[in-house]
Order: C-alpha cells, then sequence, then structure tokens
C-alpha cells in the first residue's frame, strides 16, 4: 500500500474487485430469491394471478434480467471457489492475482454460450 500524505491510500486491485463484485452478485442472487419466493407463493394464493404475472416476465426486459442472473450466479460460484482457495489452501494467498484470472477465464467460458443461445431465443420470440 503506498502512504498519501493524509494517511493510507488504497490502491484496489484484483483482490478489491473480487471482493466487491462477490458482494454485488450476492446481493443481487438474494434479492431475486426473495422475488421467486414471493411470485412463487402466488400460486397457493391465486393461480391467476400467478399465470397473469408469469405472463408478464415474457418480455425482453426480464429476458436481460435473466441473463444478468446466471451471470451473477455464475461469478458468484467461481469467485466462491476462489476465496475458498486461498483461504484453505496454503499457497492461495500467494496466487490470488491468478486465481482471479482464472475466474475471469471461467466466467467467459461458462458465460458466453449460454448469453449468446438465451439472448438469441429471447430476442427472435
Amino acid at each position: 500500500m503506498a502512504q498519501a500524505a493524509n494517511g493510507t491510500l488504497y490502491r484496489g486491485r484484483e483482490g478489491m474487485w473480487s471482493w466487491v463484485a462477490h458482494r454485488v452478485s450476492g446481493l443481487l442472487l438474494f434479492l431475486f430469491l426473495f422475488a421467486h419466493v414471493l411470485d412463487t407463493a402466488l400460486v397457493r394464493v391465486s393461480p391467476d394471478a400467478y399465470n397473469e404475472v408469469m405472463e408478464a416476465y415474457k418480455n425482453p426486459i426480464v429476458g436481460l434480467g435473466e441473463a444478468g442472473l446466471v451471470a451473477a450466479v455464475i461469478f458468484h460460484a467461481l469467485n466462491g471457489l476462489r476465496i475458498i482457495a486461498v483461504d484453505f489452501w496454503s499457497k492461495g494467498p500467494r496466487y490470488q492475482r491468478q486465481l482471479f484470472w482464472a475466474v475471469v477465464i471461467g466466467f467467459v467460458v461458462l458465460f458466453a454460450p449460454f448469453a449468446i443461445r438465451h439472448l438469441t431465443i429471447v430476442f427472435t420470440h
């Protein structure tokens, strides 16, 4: 860390951005699960209301949201494995940067094919 005249100046790198993205993806997943529980609970209250909500979800904006949800799940899962490696592997802290880039590459490899297929369906139907 570099020292500034008035204290410590932290220049975030991969670790900081990974930390932020992990928290954001976790929050997004929590919000989705909350909404999912509520809309699924409608089945017991009113099947007609449930069917209306499901019909409202069939639009491109929700399709983009679904892609975002899958992106959050993939990143959160891969980054969680990175965190486990850093915490429980004795050499993990030394390889934080390489592990971060492995997460990025794994994310692209897993998400790109899904995004292409999903968004093709969303915008052609």
